[in-house]
């Protein structure tokens, strides 16, 4: 009777077990998505060799999938001291055809429901497994928990750090190395992509995956959008929005962890700025490109979702909701030709916000129908600065030296740009960049070939008289331009000196090098901003044998003795530069085109006449 019991005890086992729902299918993982952050987290001591895992990652559209994980091991040390990594192999159809791919940086890994960490680094370029370095998720919640930083310095100071291109610091540096941020650049000709990745070299930001499109283009796309932050799930694609408008440039990496207020995404940096202010995206993956050398994600941007705020060692953190704080740019061309405008807005990131402004007026210029390699362009502008006057820009290009004008032009004004956005001293922000560029359809170089003083070099202080300048435009004839010159009245007798020149010669005069190289503090950045001479005149100075101070970004000339003996100990320092000669801008004359040379004359100043 027992024995009757128990067989039919057992039969009914079997069938329960035959009845019982088997593993859950790869189909029947991905239509349940992946778990939520609520689920837990797996702790790193738990972790070994075996160990089975899921990551989820998004190969094409906006819906993540499903990977298999095999874990290998952890490495101690792997992301520096203290620091550990976890080495796994992925398992399935497409990473085992795609390999580890740039952007699938931040893909979430869960043991059952518990997470574990993203998927953050590979091995070399070449490597024939889909072998990935894990971040671990207590690394990065401890970028969630940091405090939400409203110091302007500590947000818009940051520079940018390697450690997202180079690698992690430890002995396996050489091997694992942080999965490149591919970069969707919409709007660009191939040489702005080029001079942006030349620029950006060794950053983690020249992977250019391609010119595809942008969400910026739909109406209202830097609106916050509450539909498409709720879509956002650990697995998700989300875009690092650097520039919008006209022109697109966004960094794409996935979401690790999704709480109802923020996101943790990457599981490394992407420019390890520090705080930050930087539009945050949703993302839809149009393909997965696989590729021995870069295997990357093509994406189109979509709607804002809110801001990220953090780009640490371990992860970025966004805020749903956030707004970030963005520089408008407004470009204007105008020539022969149609006008052109271009309108963008660029993050606020010392980091690459002044090579943001070389490759928009590169890209501005690369794109009017006006263009030519003879086209030579005028830019005049200012920059719009909270707490201090705007900068005024004033640029000529000819091309020439090898690089053409549109490169030249763009180079110049970058430089002037760096000169005031980089200044350690400023504290309000930049408010916005304004250019009207004038395509102008011929090369303007001109080369002052001399100089000379219509009649006789022996004068009397008091007189006027006439400079002639011989000066040789582009492919032109020579031609001549008659300077009149009024000698001040209280010139002493002897030996004076006239300079002849261009622009940039009498600037360098009148701001001599000092003695110990020096930042100058913002006053002195937007005098000399507004006191540099025009490129496309040509100028007549006196070069008065009296003392000239440099200070504070303006020329002092004609300073007493007494004035001068005070400033000498002044003369080591960094603030000041003294000259024993002061130029003194007599008169100038246009030279219709961007002039360059120089020439000394001497005036022989004979006793009689001026003040006495």
């Amino acid at each position: 009777m027992k024995e009757t019991r128990s067989s039919l005890a057992a039969a009914v086992l079997v069938a329960l077990a035959l009845l019982a729902p088997g593993p859950v299918s790869g189909q029947e993982a991905a239509a349940a998505g992946p778990p939520p952050s609520t689920g837990g987290f797996y702790p790193l001591s738990e972790v070994h060799r075996g160990l089975q895992a899921t990551a989820w990652t998004v190969f094409s559209g906006t819906k993540p999938e499903p990977m298999q994980v095999e874990i290998l091991g952890v490495l101690r040390g792997g992301r520096g001291p203290g620091h550990d990594m976890i080495l796994a192999q992925l398992h399935g159809a497409k990473p085992e055809y795609t390999g580890v791919v740039a952007g699938m940086s931040g893909s979430p890994v869960y043991v059952g429901n518990k997470l574990l960490g993203s998927i953050s680094y590979r091995i070399g370029q070449f490597s024939k497994d889909p072998i990935a370095g894990i971040t671990p998720i207590e690394q990065m919640l401890e970028v969630r928990d940091l405090p939400l930083s409203r110091d302007r310095d500590a947000m818009d100071r940051a520079q940018l750090a390697p450690v997202a291109a180079a690698g992690v610091s430890s002995p396996s540096a050489t091997q694992f190395q942080a999965m490149e941020t591919p970069l969707v650049m919409s709007g660009f000709a191939p040489e702005a992509i080029r001079l942006w990745q030349d620029k950006m070299k060794g950053t983690g930001l020249d992977v250019v995956a391609a010119g595809g499109g942008s969400g910026s283009s739909l109406k209202d796309s830097a609106k916050f959008s509450p539909t498409a932050a709720a879509a956002i799930v650990p697995g998700s694609a989300v875009s690092m929005q650097l520039v919008r408008g006209d022109l697109d440039i966004a960094a794409t990496c996935t979401v690790t962890y999704v709480d109802p207020k923020r996101l943790l995404a990457c599981g490394h940096p992407v420019l390890q700025a520090g705080p930050e202010s930087v539009p945050m995206t949703s993302t839809d993956v149009i393909a997965t490109l696989a590729s021995p050398l870069e295997a990357f994600k093509i994406i189109n941007t979509g709607e804002t979702i809110g801001a990220f705020t953090q780009d640490r060692d371990s992860a970025i953190s966004g805020v749903f909701g956030a707004q970030a704080r963005m520089i408008p740019i407004h470009l204007s061309v105008h020539g022969d030709g149609k006008p052109r405008h271009l309108d963008f807005e660029m993050v606020d990131l010392p980091a690459i916000t002044p090579q943001i402004v070389l490759i928009g007026i590169y890209q501005c210029l690369l794109q009017s129908n006006q263009t030519t390699i003879d086209t030579s362009y005028h830019l005049k502008g200012k920059i719009d600065m909270e707490d201090y006057p705007s900068a005024p820009l004033d640029v000529w290009a000819s091309g020439g030296d090898g690089l053409p004008s549109s490169l030249q032009a763009a180079m110049q004004t970058f430089e002037r740009f760096m000169r005031i956005y980089n200044n350690d001293a400023r504290q309000g922000t930049i408010r916005g960049l304004n250019l009207d560029i004038e395509a102008i359809p011929r090369r303007v170089a001109v080369v002052l070939e001399s100089a000379r003083v219509i009649s006789s070099n022996i004068v009397h202080a008091g007189d006027t008289v006439t400079v002639e300048a011989t000066i040789q435009p582009w492919h032109q004839p020579e031609r001549n331009v008659r300077v009149p010159v009024t000698l001040p009245a209280r010139l002493q007798a002897g030996t004076l000196r006239v300079l002849v020149s261009d622009g940039a010669t009498l600037d360098r005069t009148m701001d001599q090098p000092k003695f110990v190289p020096h930042q100058p503090d913002m006053d002195s950045a937007l005098a000399q901003a507004g006191s540099a001479h025009a490129a496309d005149r040509v100028y007549v100075s006196l070069l008065v044998p009296e003392t000239q101070a440099g200070m504070e970004g303006r020329t002092l000339t004609g300073l007493p003795v007494s004035m001068s003996n005070a400033l000498e100990p002044l003369r080591s320092g960094p603030d000041v530069t003294l000259n024993g000669e002061s130029a003194v801008v007599a008169a100038d004359a246009p030279a219709d085109g961007v002039l360059s040379g120089f020439t000394v004359l001497n005036l022989r100043i004979e006793p009689g006449g001026g003040i006495h």
